[in-house]
């Protein structure tokens, strides 16, 4: 599905907002924000929960503005490998923290539709400018990926 025009600047509006309010003293309201965020998008666009990995991977990417926003880079027996190419206002910040707090919205959107995720490498981190994430089933422990924001603690960067 292509982008609607509206979307892609509803999308951009949207994340600039959240990203202020996740690196601000009031970041305490981005989780309300973005999960109610991301059960709207999921009445609108009309998720279904998923079984196998690849179909959770597939209807995560279904809920973005484009899928060549968040392309999936691989999938193997219990992980799909995605990148997120959305420009994020955090970009280079090295603010890991608060890109945990906005990814609250992924993090929603998997829990309903019957996954879970990890951001592995955050637009955050300088240098980067996509985001790496694995995505598993609900009930596949992740406790061998390091999340980004616990990562970037042991560099001087980031908060949870």
């Amino acid at each position: 599905m292509k982008a609607r025009r509206w979307e892609q600047v509803a999308w951009n509006r949207g994340i600039g907002f959240v990203a202020g309010l996740a690196r601000s003293r009031r970041h305490r309201l981005t989780r309300w924000l973005t999960r109610g965020l991301a059960v709207f998008t999921l009445a609108i666009r009309r998720g279904r929960r998923r079984g196998e990995v690849a179909a959770i991977g597939d209807e995560w990417q279904r809920m973005f503005p484009s899928r060549k926003m968040v392309p999936i880079t691989g999938v193997d027996g219990t992980t799909v490998r995605a990148q997120i190419h959305a420009d994020c206002p955090l970009r280079g910040s090295g603010d890991t923290g608060a890109c945990y707090r906005m990814m609250e919205y992924d993090r929603r959107l998997l829990e309903r539709i019957g996954g879970q995720l990890v951001v592995l490498h955050s637009q955050a981190e300088p240098g980067r400018t996509h985001c790496e994430v694995a995505i598993r089933a609900v009930d596949v422990p992740v406790t061998d990926l390091v999340p980004a924001h616990v990562r970037a603690r042991g560099t001087g960067f980031g908060e949870g």
